[in-house]
């Protein structure tokens, strides 16, 4: 069997495995990354291929833990901007996803700041499935409806519900539900936000693919702008997680920055 070097890392608790290809193809089956990503396995929330330097930036595919392909993962971006700038000793990083131009920069040890572009707030971008206002919407899940939800796009799909007590849902029971509502074709991300102040929030995500997550940044990334367009919180924000928080910022053309921690490089081995 074929052994496979690659890395681990997580951002706040949510964890990667980084497969870097720029030199060898490496291809995993989606079985097998349904069996990598296995808690009784090594386990994690995502797993990204680094491929090769194109037009001065560093395309990377990214999978979720059920094997689907993805277009955006905020922290997982985040951690391979790291370790590429550790590899080739530069503290600015380029990185390409299918849908955007990610820019980051190492700004302090262990902090890394990304540059995730421009929301997307229209019907037929984030996507969901008809036309109606994505900034209120209504579903009914096990006959309760959950009301005022705001959908936008930050480079994948996301619904946000502004509640009292974020922790007091069972996103294991109603996350899923949600995810695969018939209003979203792509299926969606699902964040209860509960506003503690104009300078910070506190969440509890449901990551499309992934399940109940320790931390997802594109999330706080949209909650960020949510709030924001809700006038609920400053153009600045943390977004706070079971193991720390992400710190967001939105400038006045409504670029999002999200800057954070990323743990230690770990290499790993496994057999393909």
């Amino acid at each position: 069997m074929t052994s496979i070097n690659a890395y681990k890392m997580d951002g706040l608790g949510n964890d990667f495995i980084i497969i870097d290809r720029r030199k060898n193809s490496i291809n995993l089956t989606r079985e097998k990354i349904i069996e990598l990503g296995s808690r009784s396995n090594i386990g994690f929330d995502q797993i990204i291929f680094i491929e090769k330097e194109k037009e001065n930036s560093f395309p990377i595919t990214i999978f979720n833990s059920d094997g689907g392909e993805i277009s955006a993962c905020g922290n997982g971006s985040r951690c391979v901007a790291y370790l590429l700038g550790k590899n080739l000793n530069t503290k600015e990083i380029k990185l390409k996803t299918n849908n955007r131009l990610l820019n980051a920069k190492i700004v302090g040890n262990l902090q890394v700041e990304l540059e995730m572009g421009k929301p997307l707030f229209g019907s037929e971008d984030i996507p969901l499935s008809k036309k109606i206002n994505p900034a209120d919407i209504t579903l009914e899940i096990n006959n309760k409806k959950f009301t005022g939800g705001f959908c936008v796009n930050v480079g994948n799909p996301h619904i946000i519900f502004f509640v009292k007590n974020c922790f007091e849902y069972d996103l294991k029971t109603i996350g899923p539900k949600i995810e695969n509502h018939i209003l979203f074709p792509e299926k969606t991300n699902v964040t209860m936000a509960q506003i503690i102040d104009e300078n910070n929030i506190t969440v509890n995500v449901w990551e499309r693919g992934a399940g109940l997550t320790k931390a997802c940044g594109t999330a706080a990334c949209a909650t960020a702008i949510a709030a924001f367009k809700n006038k609920l919180v400053n153009n600045e924000v943390d977004i706070k997680f079971k193991e720390g928080f992400l710190n967001v910022k939105i400038d006045k053309t409504e670029n999002i920055f999200m800057t954070g921690p990323v743990s230690e490089i770990e290499t790993i081995d496994f057999e393909k």
